[in-house]
């Protein structure tokens, strides 16, 4: 049965400053409202009922997305998933992301949601948060009277926990620019097309000649956050890329992770998926590392 929302403060700061003064003063009753896709959601639902909304929507230079591919990239916490799913840098130079964006199959969310909102959510099986594992990215964090910045993967502390204190917002995401010879690839496994993942993987690979010099592997939905495969990646890095080694990276990549078994999939079938995902995804990598498939066709 729909109920109505509880009363509470609505306040609109026009700088990140006052913002995070707001978010200071009231503390755990606050909530910070980019987008709303989720928040209003379970405002209506009364799994939260904040006494004060802090929306950021009208804060000037907060929806950037800046980036060359040599420079990095730029995320601000308003820029939409739409946004940077259009951005050219993106389609470019940060596949991993632009496909865990494109899987969504909503336009309103996409329209509506931010990149920044979706990971400060902390679902175990975002499409946004591996690929940005995957592909090394920070978070840059504000405070009453303090600045600091910490990668993704430390970000995330469980499923609907991120490492900021009491006052604090993210303002933006930073990716660093891809070396020369990078290719990244994400894939995903779902019901269907609208369903939150049962298994997503991301994997950014550096190559030189046919050797990889470097790459990073993240899981989705196989644990509380999203995790890196290292033992998979230490297997890998320094290697002669050929079929066989492939196999057997995506073999130990299976073996690190610890699904559940739930309503989406057992756990059994996700621990066999996974290195079906992962040797697709090396494989796809491989191929856009070395140049046939980098740039995405429209």
């Amino acid at each position: 049965m729909a109920r109505g929302l509880k009363p509470f403060e609505f306040i609109e700061p026009k700088s990140v400053k006052e913002a995070v003064s707001t978010l200071s003063r009231w503390g755990s009753r606050a909530r910070l409202l980019a987008g709303g896709v989720t928040l209003v959601d379970d405002m209506r639902r009364r799994v939260v009922t904040p006494g004060c909304v802090v929306s950021i929507q009208n804060i000037p230079g907060i929806d950037c997305i800046k980036g060359d591919g040599k420079s990095g990239l730029k995320i601000g916490a308003m820029a939409s998933l739409r946004a940077v799913e259009l951005s050219p840098v993106v389609q470019r130079d940060y596949l991993p992301l632009y496909e865990g964006i494109h899987h969504i199959h909503s336009l309103q969310t996409k329209y509506m949601g931010t990149v920044v909102g979706n990971l400060c959510v902390a679902s175990p099986a975002s499409d946004i948060a591996v690929p940005l594992v995957a592909l090394g990215a920070e978070v840059k964090v504000k405070g009453v009277g303090r600045t600091r910045s910490m990668p993704v993967e430390k970000f995330l502390l469980g499923v609907n926990r991120i490492a900021l204190k009491r006052g604090e917002m993210v303002t933006e995401l930073t990716i660093p620019a891809p070396a020369k010879g990078t290719g990244g690839a994400f894939l995903r496994l779902a019901r269907t097309a609208a369903d939150v993942a049962k298994l997503n993987v991301a994997v950014v690979m550096t190559v030189s000649g046919n050797v990889c010099r470097d790459v990073r592997i993240a899981l989705g939905a196989v644990a509380p956050i999203p995790i890196r495969a290292r033992k998979a990646e230490a297997a890998l890095n320094g290697q002669k890329l050929d079929p066989e080694v492939l196999s057997q990276v995506a073999e130990v990549a299976s073996q690190e992770a610890r699904p559940i078994s739930d309503f989406r999939s057992t756990a059994e079938y996700r621990t066999e998926m996974i290195g079906l995902l992962v040797r697709r995804g090396l494989e796809t990598a491989l191929e856009r590392a070395r140049g046939s498939s980098r740039r995405k066709v429209t």
